[in-house]
């Protein structure tokens, strides 16, 4: 089954009040296991003009949207370029995995520079980001039971061990699970795309919530070992040339 994006995305990139350095999707459909009732997560990262940010009047460094468009819910959120930039140097997955999404909707020379950029945000920080992800992931799965929180936290922790190990952003769990040794996955996906909040054990031959803890705990364990053998560094290298990406956009017309 294929998933796609739908086109009013883009619509709602260009009726955003300020200029876009990029729009991308994320959430489910980044993850690669959006089923056919999915919300439309569209992340993006704004401009605020220099008459915003200079004076006593602050724009809005963080745009949040939640609405509805042909029936699909749409989580819309846009940050300004600076937060977007302090938050990749605060270890941020979640801000990382939307600007290296390959799902752009729109996009900006501006994105350009800032995609050349991401290498040098990379730490060894970003381990800590995911364990702890994968732990209120966990908590979800345990009050909800489903097939989503079940996803999520194992994508977590198999896009933080592969970020660890590689030093490569990946986040579709459909690349990973083969690495990350979760063999049920390919039918765990299949299932939750026939609806967005399916229990898991009612579809036969998948595993049960204990199979799945004993995975996520085996990838916890490597998720901390990788995390302390990786070749990240421990401080971001990019943060000069991110100060002076920002002050640059700011000064352009």
């Amino acid at each position: 089954m294929t998933i796609t994006v739908p086109d009013w995305a883009g619509q709602v990139a260009d009726e955003q009040p300020y200029p876009l350095v990029f729009a991308t999707i994320s959430g489910a459909h980044l993850y690669g296991f959006a089923s056919v009732d999915s919300d439309v997560d569209l992340r993006a990262a704004h401009v605020l003009p220099i008459s915003e940010v200079a004076g006593l009047r602050h724009g809005p460094e963080t745009i949040n949207h939640i609405g509805d468009r042909d029936g699909v819910e749409l989580d819309l959120v846009t940050h300004d370029l600076a937060k977007c930039a302090r938050l990749l140097l605060g270890r941020s997955g979640d801000v990382l995995e939307q600007v290296t999404s390959p799902l752009v909707v729109r996009t900006s020379p501006l994105h350009e520079e800032l995609l050349s950029l991401v290498p040098g945000c990379l730490t060894d920080g970003y381990g800590a980001h995911y364990l702890g992800f994968s732990i209120s992931s966990e908590k979800l799965f345990g009050k909800t039971g489903e097939l989503k929180p079940a996803l999520y936290l194992l994508r977590t922790l198999a896009t933080g061990l592969h970020l660890m190990r590689t030093g490569q952003v990946q986040a579709d769990l459909n690349l990973l699970w083969q690495d990350a040794r979760l063999p049920y996955v390919p039918d765990l996906i299949a299932a939750k795309r026939q609806g967005e909040h399916r229990p898991l054990g009612v579809d036969p031959g998948l595993p049960g919530p204990d199979a799945i803890m004993a995975d996520v705990a085996r990838l916890r364990a490597e998720l901390t070992d990788a995390k302390a053998a990786t070749r990240l560094p421990q401080q971001p290298a990019a943060a000069d040339a991110l100060h002076e990406l920002v002050v640059r956009a700011r000064l352009r017309p």
